[in-house]
């Protein structure tokens, strides 16, 4: 408890730099008793700049520094050479931004810092870390998206059918189509467009010492100046109706994603009226939310139901978002974790019709004070360690704004109720809305849902009389399901090309 005090108060009181812009653009958390030194990189490459037919090459290009060796150090002997200081190097990639991160103990700062660097600025390319990735982008698509993790299948499916046609279309970890195109002389040249002065910010969080920042500056001068042009980002295809996309699978339950684009993001005012609305909504991993508290808490139907107004993933086993995957574009969605394929159509019914009752309805005076309040506290939990309160600060240069949790503690103290409820009726509704359902039948499910037929459950545990009087109400709840709006699609084509 002692140490854990000690930890919260060193961050408290890491004052946050910004460097001069020289070369590359350098964001600085400086905490001088702080021992653990942080370093996350963000490119401005993702998925929207990979080329048609080579899907996956930006993540491949990631992979091979931050799961490769450097022109001095093969991959196998860079490793052998962290392990002692309990070092690590990680990776993330998106849609338009990617990150290369590095932690150390500031006793092997100085070895540990030549080694990343090198990663970035003299990565070795490897042939066989070449074969050795692209495997592994084609393994994470065949055994564990489309076989073994139904719940990411849905959602990473409802991100590429909400934006259809669109940059945001291909999925970051690429298509196995577009994998198997891609060469190694692809990955260079990719590596040799995209890796400049101008599109690279350099973090820094620790108890470095001050010097680094001039190293730092001069190492990274040695790549070429300039930024390439941003892929322009036109507007999403407009919705009409109840879309779905089934995608047939041998499973015993059902996992449901739906949802759509709306204009807004961190950068607008309106998105923080939101937050509040979607944290009573379906804050994630809390039973905060209304889908959380009726669907598992009250019936006992699945595990989770939550819903969010920007792209999320979760950080490990915590219950935060990670930071650095900002998008210009958001959606809002709905995650309903599998429920017994009996359920299906009950669960689809009841999530649609409580959003349905939020747009019109909106939140009490009670509600809004009460998921203000706990916006207000939850906030500050997500960055409890420098290196996260990092990728925030660097995430708020990315979209032009004062940093995050810092104007969310201003925006939340000045929203009325009214605010939050014009938010909802604008941006969300229940009508156009794109569903992914990854179920077994599909067929038959898509005649229930055509057919509007009755879905009455039955309980294992009594459950209470109002409870019963409004699942007679949802079971009956009309979803306006046209035969035309049905896509079904057999598992092993998901993501094939």
């Amino acid at each position: 408890m002692k140490r854990t005090k000690i930890l919260i108060l060193l961050i408290a009181m890491a004052l946050p730099l910004f460097a001069q812009e020289s070369g590359i653009r350098i964001k600085e958390l400086y905490s001088p008793n702080y021992p653990i030194i942080t370093f996350r990189v963000m490119i401005e490459t993702g998925s929207i700049n990979d080329p048609k037919g080579k899907e996956g090459l930006n993540a491949l290009t990631i992979l091979m520094l931050a799961q490769g060796g450097t022109k001095n150090l093969s991959y196998k002997k860079l490793q052998e050479k962290i392990y002692p200081w309990a070092a690590s190097i990680g990776y993330q990639f998106d849609k338009e931004v990617s990150v290369i991160i590095g932690e150390v103990h500031r006793d092997h700062l100085e070895k540990f810092y030549k080694i990343f660097s090198d990663l970035i600025l003299n990565p070795r390319f490897d042939e066989n870390d070449f074969k050795r990735n692209k495997e592994q982008l084609l393994n994470y698509i065949k055994a564990t998206i489309r076989s073994g993790n139904d719940e990411e299948l849905g959602k990473q499916a409802l991100v590429s059918f909400i934006y259809e046609n669109h940059p945001y279309g291909a999925p970051e970890f690429g298509t196995v189509q577009g994998l198997n195109n891609i060469t190694l002389d692809d990955v260079k040249e990719f590596y040799k467009r995209y890796f400049t002065q101008g599109n690279i910010m350099f973090g820094i969080a620790g108890g470095y010492p001050k010097d680094l920042i001039k190293r730092i500056k001069k190492d990274f001068s040695k790549l070429p100046p300039g930024k390439p042009e941003r892929v322009q980002l036109p507007e999403p295809e407009k919705i009409n109706g109840l879309e779905f996309l089934l995608i047939e699978k041998e499973t015993r339950s059902t996992a449901i994603s739906f949802g759509f684009p709306i204009s807004v993001n961190r950068s607008h005012k309106d998105f923080y009226a939101l937050m509040v609305a979607n944290s009573y909504f379906g804050e994630h991993r809390t039973f905060n939310g209304i889908l959380m508290q009726k669907i598992r808490g009250q019936r006992g139907l699945n595990y989770g139901d939550y819903s969010y107004i920007e792209h999320f993933v979760q950080d490990g086993s915590s219950t935060f978002p990670v930071p650095n995957i900002p998008r210009r574009q958001q959606y809002f969605s709905v995650w309903i974790r599998p429920v017994e394929n009996k359920n299906r159509h009950f669960v689809l019914r009841q999530a649609i019709r409580e959003l349905e009752n939020l747009v019109k309805n909106g939140l009490s005076q009670k509600d809004f004070e009460s998921t203000r309040e706990f916006l207000l506290n939850y906030s500050k939990l997500w960055v409890q360690t420098l290196n996260r309160r990092l990728g925030y600060m660097m995430d708020s240069d990315w979209y032009g704004i004062e940093y995050f949790i810092d104007k969310i503690q201003k925006e939340l103290s000045e929203l009325k109720i009214e605010d939050v409820n014009n938010a909802v009726r604008k941006y969300l509704n229940f009508e156009n809305i794109k569903i992914v359902a990854v179920t077994k039948d599909a067929e038959s499910y898509k005649q229930d849902l055509v057919s509007n037929k009755p879905s009455p459950i039955t309980y294992v545990s009594p459950v209470s009389r109002s409870i019963l009087e409004e699942d007679k109400i949802i079971q009956e709840y009309r979803l306006d399901a046209k035969p035309e709006k049905f896509k079904i699609v057999p598992v092993d084509l998901i993501f094939e090309k």
